[in-house]
């Protein structure tokens, strides 16, 4: 396998330029053309706060508080694709200018988002970083924080604030849905204290760290090296000794479960999956973005505990989410 470099075992999550993601040098320069319009257009419904949230988990929760009086625009909502090569348009950069109420993940997961605001300031425009509200410093190396139970508590919290500012006259029914949303959190809360009391030490591969935090509230032991994780998530070389640790994991029937990332393969990525399902290690799939239809935030979390769990207690795989939801 021809890989680029190797990765070192506290590499962050690299930036959106390294990861491949793009945005056209012409891209700024038809932000002049479009923003007067888009802020015009913005200004004539003020009954409807026009928001973004940058990945779909976020969107949804925007549109879970603030409901009737947003209007939710998802930039990055495909299951079936590489969230690492996205490439922003003009319409993209258009959407984002026009937005009173931004809601990114931090951690430079999406920092094209902030290139594109930097192009067009906006004094009115309200900015969500998941990052920033878990006080979390710039070298944190995994930034899935969607997995994390901590984080939409908080982000439910910080949308029904700025939109309340945004709206005053709603505040109450914002901070009502904020609450609403809390509550709904529940159920999921109660399966990773039930997985933890009754699995906790359960050893686990993963081929990314994209479910990593959910993977440690629940109380497994992730055994894959995160040299490893950290290589194939930034797209770089991982260290032949990680790649023979990893395989032995399945060989060896050290693990319980295989957490796979769908939305990222590649042929090392396939050979652990093919590893796996030779030595009859159960699948579990995990997304980095909302799979969609038939799941919100809260559902989506219930539906990837319980797939653990029907792995550990019946050895059944679920590879894909959506295809469970059907």
């Amino acid at each position: 396998m021809n890989h680029r470099a190797s990765a070192s075992v506290s590499a962050p999550f690299k930036p959106a330029s390294s990861a491949g993601r793009k945005i056209a040098l012409g891209l700024f320069a038809m932000l002049g053309l479009t923003l007067l319009g888009q802020r015009a257009a913005s200004a004539a419904a003020p009954g409807v706060i026009k928001a973004i949230g940058v990945e779909n988990e976020y969107a949804d929760v925007i549109a879970q508080v603030g409901g009737q009086y947003v209007r939710v625009t998802s930039i990055e909502s495909d299951p079936n694709t590489d969230p690492h090569t996205f490439e922003a348009s003009p319409k993209i950069a258009a959407q984002i200018a026009a937005a009173r109420l931004v809601v990114e993940n931090g951690l430079g997961y999406d920092d094209w988002a902030d290139k594109i605001m930097a192009a067009a300031p906006n004094a009115g425009r309200k900015l969500i970083n998941a990052q920033h509200l878990l006080n979390l410093p710039d070298n944190t190396p995994n930034p899935h924080l969607w997995y994390d139970p901590k984080t939409m508590q908080a982000v439910a919290e910080a949308v029904a604030t700025d939109l309340a500012a945004l709206q005053p006259a709603h505040a109450a029914y914002f901070r009502a849905n904020a609450a609403k949303f809390d509550a709904s959190l529940k159920p999921w809360f109660a399966s990773i204290a039930s997985f933890k009391a009754a699995f906790g030490g359960t050893p686990v591969a993963v081929s990314e760290p994209v479910g990593d935090y959910m993977l440690q509230a629940i109380g497994t032991d992730i055994l894959t090296p995160f040299s490893l994780q950290a290589a194939i998530m930034n797209g770089t070389d991982p260290a032949p000794q990680d790649v023979t640790a990893e395989n032995a994991l399945f060989t060896g029937h050290k693990v319980k479960v295989f957490v796979y990332n769908q939305q990222v393969t590649d042929p090392l990525t396939q050979s652990f999956l093919s590893l796996a399902k030779r030595n009859g290690i159960p699948i579990v799939g995990v997304y980095e973005t909302m799979p969609a239809p038939g799941y919100n935030y809260q559902t989506w979390m219930v539906a990837e505990v319980a797939a653990m769990r029907k792995a550990v207690t019946d050895k059944l795989s679920t590879q894909s989410l959506m295809a469970a939801a059907q």
